[in-house]
C-alpha cells in the first residue's frame, strides 16, 4: 500500500471496511471518535459545548409553543399600544437570546416584516376606505369617488380623522403582535421534534401541520440562498427581473423537497395501521366525538351567563373523554419513538411563564377593561397600566432559564478559551523547567 492509500484508508470495524476519507461512513466514524484520533494538546482542557438544540436534553418544543400562545392570548385581550409594544419586545428579546442557527430559526424576520405589512395595510384601508369611528380632528380630506346607491355605507376617499386612524393603528397592532408571537414559536421550536411528541392518534394530522409550518421557513431559506448566489455571480437579485429568476428555482426546489418527503414517508411505512378489534374502534369514535361535543357545550356554558353552573363540569368531562379517545386511538399507530424528548423543569418554567402571562392578562381585562382597551373618542393618550405590564415581563423568563443554543460564535469562543488555557499551561511548564537546578 502506498502512502496515498494509507492516508485515505481508516481502521476497519470487525470484517467491514470503514470507508475512505470524505465518505459518509468515514465522517460518521470520526464523529463517534473512530478512525485516526488527533493527539491531545498538552495541558488543554476539554471544551464544554453549550447545549445543542438537537440534543435530547434540549428544551421541549411544546414548551416554546405554549409560551408563544400565552403571549398571543395576552395580545388578544388588549388594544393598548404600549402593552402590545411590550409584548413584541418581550418576544423579540427571547428570540434573540435563545434562537439557534437552524433553518427554521431564520423565519422570525419574515414574520416581523409580515406583521409590519399587515399594520400598513390596515392603516391604508382606514385612510382610503374610511373608518366607522366618528371623529372631530380632521387630518386631510381626500377626493371622494361617487358610488351607486346599492353601495351605501361604503366610500372611497373623503374625510380622514385622527380618531379613525388611531383606531386602525390599535387594531392592526394587535394582529401584528399575534403574528410576531407565532413567528417566535416558529423560530424557537424544532417542528420535527414537535411532531415526534404528538400522540399516536394525531400523528397523520400532525405531519400535515408540520409540513405546512415548515413551508414558510424553507421557502425563506431557499430565497436567501438563491439571492446570495446571484449576488456572488454579479447578477441582479432585486426588482421584477430578480424575482422572476429566483422564483422558478424556488418552486423547483419545493417540488423536489415534496417528492423526497413523500418517498421518505413511504419508505418508513407512513400511514400503516395496526389491526385493532372493532369494539375498540367504536369506543374510540364514541369517546372522541362525545368528548369534543362536551368541550363545545362546556365552553358555551362558560361564555354565557345562564350556563355558569354546568359549564365547567361538562368541559372537564368532555376533556377527559377526548383524551381517553386519543389514547385508545394511538393503539392503531405502529410508530415508535427514538429518544423521546423529556419534559423537564426548564420546560415547566418556560410554559408556565406563558400561561402566567395569559392568565394575568385575562384577569386584568375583567377587572380594568378600560386600561387594556383605551378609547379613541375623545382623543387621549393611552396610559401604561402597571400590573398588566409587570405580568407581560414574566414572559422574559425563557431568556434566562432556557438552554443556550449551540452556534458558531459560541464554538469559536470556546475554542479560543481552550487554546488560551493550553498556551498558559505550556508557558507555566516551560517556566518550571527553567527554574529546576541543573
Amino acid at each position: 500500500m502506498t502512502k496515498g492509500d494509507e492516508d485515505c484508508a481508516v481502521t476497519a470495524v470487525g470484517d467491514r471496511p470503514a470507508g475512505r476519507r470524505g465518505s459518509p461512513l468515514f465522517e460518521r466514524r470520526r464523529e463517534l471518535g473512530g478512525g485516526r484520533a488527533r493527539p491531545p494538546v498538552p495541558g488543554a482542557h476539554p471544551i464544554k459545548r453549550p447545549l445543542n438544540p438537537g440534543n435530547r436534553n434540549a428544551l421541549h418544543p411544546g414548551a416554546w409553543w405554549i409560551w408563544a400562545l400565552g403571549l398571543g392570548t395576552a395580545a388578544s385581550r388588549t388594544t393598548n399600544p404600549l402593552l402590545l409594544a411590550l409584548l413584541i419586545g418581550t418576544a423579540g428579546y427571547v428570540v434573540a437570546a435563545r434562537r439557534s442557527e437552524a433553518p427554521w430559526a431564520r423565519s422570525y424576520g419574515a414574520f416581523v416584516k409580515l406583521a409590519a405589512a399587515v399594520l400598513g395595510i390596515r392603516l391604508a384601508f382606514a385612510v382610503f376606505l374610511g373608518s366607522p369611528i366618528p371623529g372631530t380632528h380632521l387630518l386631510v380630506t381626500l377626493p371622494e369617488v361617487p358610488l351607486p346607491h346599492w353601495a351605501q355605507g361604503v366610500r372611497i376617499g373623503g374625510r380622514v380623522t385622527a380618531e379613525g386612524v388611531l383606531f386602525a393603528l390599535y387594531d392592526g397592532l394587535k394582529l401584528a403582535t399575534l403574528l410576531v408571537c407565532v413567528g417566535a414559536a416558529n423560530a424557537l421550536a424544532n417542528p420535527a421534534r414537535l411532531l415526534k411528541s404528538l400522540p399516536g392518534a394525531l400523528y397523520e394530522m400532525g405531519v400535515a401541520v408540520v409540513v405546512a409550518l415548515t413551508f414558510a421557513p424553507n421557502l425563506i431559506a431557499d430565497v436567501q440562498r438563491l439571492r446570495a448566489a446571484r449576488r456572488l455571480r454579479g447578477r441582479p437579485d432585486r426588482g421584477l427581473r430578480g424575482l422572476l429568476h429566483v422564483g422558478l428555482p424556488v418552486l423547483e426546489g419545493a417540488l423536489e423537497r415534496s417528492v423526497a418527503l413523500a418517498a421518505a414517508m413511504d419508505a418508513r411505512g407512513y400511514g400503516r395501521t395496526a389491526q385493532v378489534p372493532p369494539t375498540v374502534r367504536r369506543t374510540t369514535a364514541v369517546l372522541t366525538l362525545g368528548g369534543l361535543l362536551g368541550v363545545c357545550a362546556g365552553t358555551y356554558g362558560l361564555l354565557t351567563a345562564e350556563g355558569g353552573g354546568y359549564g365547567l363540569p361538562v368541559l372537564l368531562a368532555g376533556l377527559t373523554a377526548a383524551l381517553a379517545g386519543l389514547w385508545l386511538g394511538g393503539r392503531r399507530s405502529l410508530r415508535t419513538r427514538y429518544r423521546p424528548d423529556v419534559w423537564g423543569a426548564r420546560a415547566w418554567l418556560v410554559a408556565g411563564s406563558g400561561v402566567a402571562v395569559a392568565t394575568l392578562m385575562i384577569v386584568a381585562a375583567s377587572y380594568d377593561p378600560v386600561a387594556l382597551r383605551p378609547g379613541v373618542v375623545p382623543l387621549i393618550a393611552p396610559a401604561l397600566p402597571l400590573w398588566p405590564a409587570a405580568a407581560i415581563l414574566l414572559g422574559l423568563l425563557p431568556a434566562f432559564v432556557a438552554p443556550v443554543p449551540y452556534t458558531r460564535a459560541s464554538r469559536a469562543t470556546e475554542v479560543a478559551k481552550a487554546a488560551k488555557a493550553a498556551k498558559a499551561t505550556e508557558v507555566t511548564k516551560v517556566a518550571d523547567v527553567t527554574k529546576e537546578p541543573s
